[in-house]
């Protein structure tokens, strides 16, 4: 992504381009999915399950608890289109419930569908939805004016959720349903969700480059955010397989092709936030460690006698003790 090409996602334009991508989730037509579904095969439908109550939890989590974020807007622009992705979160979860009550289950409330979903995920995913973002939301609406928080909170939402986890499930899912020709409808709602989180990306990466770029010292909030939930991220990136014992088997890809990808994307991001992922592994607030020097006096050469002793160090590496992890 280029300067210009970020101008182009401040608050003000993005507002723009949601006016211009209206759509709802109930013109979607589920009349071949619904006949599909039951013809398909045990293993595809638990597959379909499983990616869809991972995204209904997701959707029911990012619907809300997000408006500790709408409440904590820097201008009235920024306030505007934050209340848009608001409505779209929730457009996008009235979509998924859909395709549980009209072609998977029957017809039920968004909390039982949600708590059902529960059942098929991770502790690594509900480390990140459950207690993450809900501890990241509580801080933000009880200091909204914390502008640490409030990068802490667009970190997890929009670099890790949204794009790490959000793109890449869809680009994988995505190529799954066209290789095995399954679930048009359905492929036609989550690429017009895909396209609205593209839009809130562009929201995230562009507050994120000019938070850090006004105020250096954010980095390191978005660096403890990224050290602590990227092990979870990685490992709620593997669907189930299909007795393999390979963790991307059910998809048809790897894991370390799925990883890659999204290390690739986020990689990118952060290189252009200013915040480039090799620096995760540095702490910024320790300053680096001070070569250890010999105190001791240098041996007398043996050699040298009843004449003054020239001496010379042998170069070492610092004892044990002194080196950093």
């Amino acid at each position: 992504m280029s300067v210009q090409e970020n101008e182009l996602n401040d608050p003000k334009a993005l507002y723009r381009r949601w006016e211009d991508s209206q759509w709802s989730p109930f013109d979607i037509d589920l009349t071949a999915d619904q006949e599909q579904w039951t013809q398909m095969n045990p293993d595809d439908q638990r597959l379909i399950y499983w990616v869809l109550a991972s995204l209904m939890v997701a959707e029911e989590r990012i619907t809300t608890k997000f408006s500790g974020l709408v409440g904590a807007y820097g201008t009235e622009e920024e306030a505007t289109f934050l209340a848009t992705q608001q409505v779209d979160e929730a457009r996008h979860m009235q979509f998924y419930a859909r395709f549980q009550d009209d072609v998977v289950a029957a017809p039920a409330t968004v909390s039982e569908h949600v708590d059902r979903a529960r059942r098929e995920l991770s502790p690594a995913f509900r480390r990140i939805f459950d207690v993450a973002l809900v501890e990241a939301h509580e801080r933000l609406v009880t200091e909204p004016g914390d502008l640490a928080a409030k990068v802490r909170f667009v970190t997890l939402y929009h670099l890790i959720l949204e794009a790490t986890l959000g793109l890449t499930t869809f680009k994988f899912v995505m190529e799954y349903l066209e290789r095995e020709r399954l679930l048009a409808g359905f492929a036609e709602g989550y690429s017009k969700i895909h396209h609205d989180e593209t839009r809130h990306i562009g929201y995230g990466v562009w507050f994120l480059r000019e938070s850090v770029r006004d105020h250096p010292e954010l980095a390191e909030a978005v660096r403890e955010t990224m050290r602590e939930l990227l092990p979870s991220v990685a490992e709620s990136l593997a669907p189930p397989d299909r007795g393999s014992g390979s963790s991307g088997d059910a998809l048809g890809f790897s894991a370390v092709e799925i990883r890659k990808f999204a290390l690739g994307g986020l990689t990118r991001r952060l290189d252009f936030i200013g915040v480039p992922l090799s620096t995760l592994l540095l702490d910024a607030r320790e300053p680096p460690a001070e070569p250890v020097r010999s105190t001791e006096p240098p041996a007398p050469d043996p050699r040298a006698s009843g004449r003054a002793c020239v001496s010379s160090r042998r170069a070492s590496s610092p004892p044990p003790a002194s080196r950093r992890a």
